[in-house]
Order: structure tokens, then C-alpha cells, then sequence
């Protein structure tokens, strides 16, 4: 059974001023390839942390590089083969060596002030499907002693931060008012999670081989998972060197590795703003399921009419209408249920081309904030991350909205088929 505690929607600000006690176990999961110095700085900055020593473990987990890397006593070294950039699949191998309560994953060329493991790892500790990601600061640390202070060597070296990312978090306050687009603010050089939430979300993608983009996709499907995100900027890690973004602006290899990236990322986070505008994603965002309908006319209307108003959705129906559905790949009958964001439950079948706004509007909002439900007549909007919640609990921390008067026409065997196609009924 899960410790701790949830909280309403997004809002981990309720637990400010709440310490955990005990503090927790902490796992940093550290991922380095050909970086000695920039690993001796790291690992020396943890042996500063004012977490207990006692209470952390520190994982090195090197991807392929061709000599291994040196590493203190007391520090683990685990290795992968050279297969390309393998971030992913380093830090889920970490993670799965991990035994601790709280996963911190920080780059070898991150290096964390001395508060830093404290306070990553308390909202994980206090909430455990609490998500939080540092704040990750650059400075030119090449020159100065791998044992030089970084809370004081960093400001002098300092290297500009990304405004993107720091407008993110102001205009966000700091993900308190996440949506679900706010996957695009969480970095895996400083993340932080608790160890049941990481299993239970999944490790990271690891078809991911190039630089960026898993840590991303993991994030949104935690965010799926009934995740509270957060951004802790008093958690300062250094980056040694600049923003990824501010290198080699012109570099055209560099803009096909960020397309491909991002090509990668619309078809697994199929949210409006990170999918095609015209083409379908792989993923799926809505999922509609049909319980029941009276006659084929029936379900044709009902399904065409809800496809209408959300043309991004699947439809699951039942068995007996597969092939009348075969055309369109939207439609299903068997098979795992993808992963979506929104699920709407239809019970029996109805017209809904009337509806159309609300549902636009539900789909829209449902899930962010601490609307978790929408139910339009007999119909239920219900977000994944409310269900997820409501699994872990056994208790809602989401609103239900409830519109009892709204247009959707129940359908018989016979619905006017010919008048609805001919838009005279």
C-alpha cells in the first residue's frame, strides 16, 4: 500500500511549510559517459548534501563510455553497452537498482548545492505522486577545482539560464497552475520522484537514443498518471557549460536532431500543441467508449456524430458493429485500451452533434485545475490523472461538474438516418 498522502488536483502548495519525518531515503541516480571531471565534481558535491548521509545512496550508471569511470568508495558503479545515447535506459537501469524511497536523477556534469537532496526529496516524501524538478543553472566550472564550492564557484562562473524555461516556471508559479502541456518544464538532469511512482508510471522510453526528448515523454505520462507537478528553484544543480539551446545555433545536424526529436514526440504526446495540426498521432488523446446501441443506424449516428465534434478521439464499440466501422481507423473494437488523456463513457448510444461545444469544452479543460470530471447528460468526461488518482485512494480529489441540461437526443432503433446524413433532421 502507498504512503503518504494526495492532494487536490495540482495543488502541492498545501504541504508548504511540512517537513517529513523521518527524512526520507534518497537513490540519486547519477548518469555519466566520458565525463571524469565533470563526475568528480558531481559525486564530490553530494558527499556536501545536508541529507543525512545515512540516508542516501549514490548510483553511478555509465553509458558505454570506453574506459570505466572512477568513482569513491561507498558509490555504485553500474555499466551499459555502447549502443548510442542511452539516457533512458541508464537511468531506468539505475532506478531498478535503486532502494531507496525517493529517486533523484541528476547528468554527471550537474552538479547540486548542498541543500539540494533535501529539497528535491520532500514533497516525494510527503506526497508520493509528487514530480519535482530543480533548478538547473549554468556556469563555466571547467577551470576550477572539482571540489570547489558550487554554491559560490557557480555564481561567478555564471552562464546564462534558458528564458523560456524561466518564463515557464514564473508564468506557471512554478507548475502550481500546470496543464497539460507543462511536460515541456520537466528536466530529468534534476528530477526527483518517489520510487513507487516512477515503477508505477514506467521507467523512461528507451527508444530514445539521441540527446532529449524521453524526459519529456515521461512526464506527460506521469502527468497522465496523476502526477503533481512541481519546480522547487531553491534546488539549484550547476550545469557545467551552456543550455543545450545555445550551442551551435547554425548547426544543421543539430536542427535535424531537435526535428527528429520532436517527430518522435507527437506521436507520443498526442495533446493539442505537441501533435499535427491535420495528421494523426499514433497516440491517442480522447478515448470514447460505447457501451451499447439499439441497431447499426444507431451506432453509425452516434459515432459519427461524436467523431464530428472530436475528430482526434478513438472510438471503442462493441463487437457486433466492428465491420460496420471498418473503414475508419478510428474506430475499434478489442485490443489493449490505449493510454489517453480524456475517456468519455457513452452508455447507450446518443446524437451528439449538438453537443458539440460542450464537449469541445470538457475535453479542453477536464483534468486541469481540479476539474477531474464533466458529466454531459449521460455522458461521462472523465480525466485520466482524476482515475488514476481515484484508483491509488479510494477517494476523488477532483471535481465533478454535472450539466444535466444539455442536447443529446437518445437513439432508437431507428434514428432518421437518411435525415441526418441529408441534414433535414
Amino acid at each position: 500500500m502507498v504512503n503518504g498522502r494526495s492532494v487536490p488536483g495540482n495543488r502541492w502548495d498545501l504541504l508548504d511549510g511540512t517537513e517529513p519525518e523521518p527524512p526520507p531515503t534518497v537513490s540519486v541516480v547519477v548518469v555519466h559517459y566520458e565525463q571524469q571531471a565533470e563526475l568528480d565534481r558531481t559525486l564530490a558535491a553530494l558527499r556536501r548534501q545536508t541529507h543525512p548521509a545515512g540516508r542516501t545512496e549514490v548510483i553511478v550508471v555509465d553509458d558505454g563510455s570506453a574506459e570505466p569511470p572512477r568513482v569513491p568508495d561507498g558509490v555504485r558503479l553500474l555499466r551499459q553497452a555502447d549502443e548510442g545515447f542511452r539516457a533512458a535506459a541508464a537511468r531506468n537501469r539505475g532506478a531498478a537498482a535503486a532502494t531507496s524511497d525517493v529517486l533523484c536523477f541528476l547528468d554527471a556534469d550537474t552538479v547540486p548545492e548542498p541543500d539540494y537532496l533535501t529539497r528535491m526529496s520532500r514533497l516525494p516524501a510527503l506526497a508520493p505522486e509528487a514530480v519535482v524538478v530543480g533548478r538547473r543553472r549554468h556556469a563555466d566550472l571547467a577551470a576550477l577545482p572539482v571540489d570547489a564550492p558550487v554554491e559560490k564557484a557557480g555564481p561567478e562562473a555564471e552562464l546564462p539560464e534558458p528564458q523560456w524555461l524561466r518564463d515557464g516556471y514564473r508564468l506557471s508559479r512554478n507548475l502550481l497552475d500546470a496543464d497539460d502541456r507543462s511536460y515541456r518544464y520537466v528536466i530529468s538532469a534534476a528530477l526527483a520522484c518517489s520510487r513507487w511512482f516512477f515503477e508505477r508510471v514506467g521507467g523512461f522510453d528507451e527508444q530514445f537514443r539521441t540527446y532529449g526528448g524521453e524526459d519529456w515523454e515521461w512526464a506527460y505520462r506521469a502527468w497522465l498518471g496523476g502526477a503533481v507537478l512541481a519546480h522547487e528553484p531553491e534546488a539549484v544543480a550547476w550545469h557545467d557549460g551552456p543550455d543545450w539551446a545555445g550551442r551551435d545555433l547554425e548547426d544543421p545536424a543539430r536542427r535535424a536532431r531537435k526535428d527528429n526529436e520532436t517527430l518522435l514526440l507527437t506521436d507520443r504526446i498526442p495533446v493539442a500543441g505537441s501533435r499535427g495540426h491535420g495528421l494523426r498521432s499514433a497516440g491517442t488523446d480522447v478515448l470514447i467508449r460505447l457501451g451499447s446501441a439499439p441497431s447499426p443506424a444507431a451506432a453509425f449516428v452516434c459515432v459519427d456524430s461524436l467523431l464530428a465534434a472530436l475528430p482526434e478521439a478513438v472510438v471503442r464499440v462493441p463487437a457486433e458493429f466492428g465491420a460496420l466501422f471498418a473503414a475508419d481507423q478510428r474506430v475499434t473494437t478489442s485490443g489493449p485500451e490505449p493510454l489517453a488523456r480524456v475517456i468519455i463513457d457513452v452508455p447507450e448510444a446518443v446524437r451528439a452533434d449538438r453537443t458539440a461545444k460542450e464537449l469541445k469544452e470538457a475535453v479542453a479543460t477536464v483534468g486541469v485545475g481540479t476539474l477531474g470530471t464533466v458529466e454531459l447528460g449521460p455522458l461521462r468526461i472523465d480525466s485520466s490523472r482524476a482515475l488514476a488518482r481515484r484508483t491509488t485512494w479510494g477517494r476523488d480529489f477532483f471535481e465533478t461538474n454535472v450539466h444535466t441540461d444539455v442536447d443529446l437526443v437518445p437513439l432508437d432503433a431507428d434514428p432518421g438516418l437518411a435525415g441526418y446524413l441529408g441534414g433535414w433532421s
